[in-house]
Parts: structure tokens; sequence; C-alpha cells
């Protein structure tokens, strides 16, 4: 696999290097060392799968506040979505900046998250499924988030034109 830093600090860009032959094709999608010699060194202790119906659902922006902060590994198993990561690092020199990818089951791109990320994306076809590796459990209380549409940060997402579909929660976010 081939592990590529982004603009923002501990980002990374996870791309499959498969071996492929007549019966299809053959890639690790994830190998603790190397992992570790990218600097990603966290232990995941939670899988989550997000199945998502319709196009232009967006999911976020959101993150856990330490000391329940997550790493995450994101993957698109079927279907492609629209990943987002904003710096919300008070003392990080990207603070407030953010990164978009597109990951697909086409693609086979994941995207490593380090803690104090928000995170988000919005599927750019129906029937996306998402699959992602979070090294804390999901603590409610400390869950926090801001709003997609934030002006202080300008996220350029794909077509807005169509209706966006979104949890309540993520509706009520406060803006910066």
């Amino acid at each position: 696999m081939k592990i590529s830093e982004t603009e923002l600090q501990g980002v990374k860009v996870i791309e499959l290097e498969p071996h492929r032959d007549r019966r299809g094709s053959f890639a690790r999608a994830y190998c603790t060392e190397e992992f570790k010699s990218a600097g990603i060194t966290c232990d995941f202790v939670q899988d989550n799968l997000s199945h998502n119906h319709k196009k232009n659902t967006i999911r976020g922006m959101h993150w856990q506040q330490e000391p329940y902060g997550e790493d995450k590994l994101i993957r698109c198993i079927s279907g492609a979505i629209y990943d987002v990561v904003v710096d919300m690092r008070e003392n990080s020199p990207t603070y407030r900046r953010w990164f978009g990818i597109e990951l697909s089951a086409e693609n086979q791109k994941s995207l490593f998250i380090p803690k104090g990320f928000a995170h988000g994306y919005q599927t750019l076809v129906e029937n996306a499924v998402v699959y992602y590796k979070v090294s804390q459990s999901y603590h409610p209380e400390s869950a926090i988030g801001i709003r997609y549409n934030d002006e202080k940060i300008n996220i350029k997402w794909r077509d807005l034109r169509c209706e966006i579909i979104m949890s309540e929660q993520d509706k009520k976010w406060e803006l910066l």
C-alpha cells in the first residue's frame, strides 16, 4: 500500500496496490507495520458500517473531545463519497483548514484522520456504504460538531443544488 501525506498534518491518504490476475485482485487494506512506519500508531477498537440510501446525504461534521478523541480510518466499500476533514486543533498551523477527497469502491482509497479533526462526508451516489475503524468507543458526552456549511470554514462540497439529507443533530451544530 502507498501512504501519502496531505496538507493537513497527520491526515493521510492510503492507496491500495492490488495484485491482479485472471481471478481478480488482492490487496492489503490495513497493515500495522506499514502504518507504524508512516507514523500511524493508534490501536483501533471499533469498526463501524454506515449504509446511506440516498445521494447527497451529508453526515458530519463531528468529532469527540479529549480524552475521548478518535483516530479514524475511513473507506467507501460501495459507491462513492466526498470525504472531508477540518483541523480543529487550536494550536495547529492548519487550524480550521479543510481537506476533501473522493473515496469510492472503484478507487479503493482510504483516509486516516487523527484526533482533533472534524469529519464528515457527502454521498455522491445512492446506496453508498462507508466502513471505518475508530480508536475510541463512542462517548456521547464528548461528541461535538460544527455545521457543514459554516462560512468561516467554507468547505467546497460537491453539488449542493439538490436536496441535502441530514440528521436533525447535524443540522443543529453551532456555527464558529
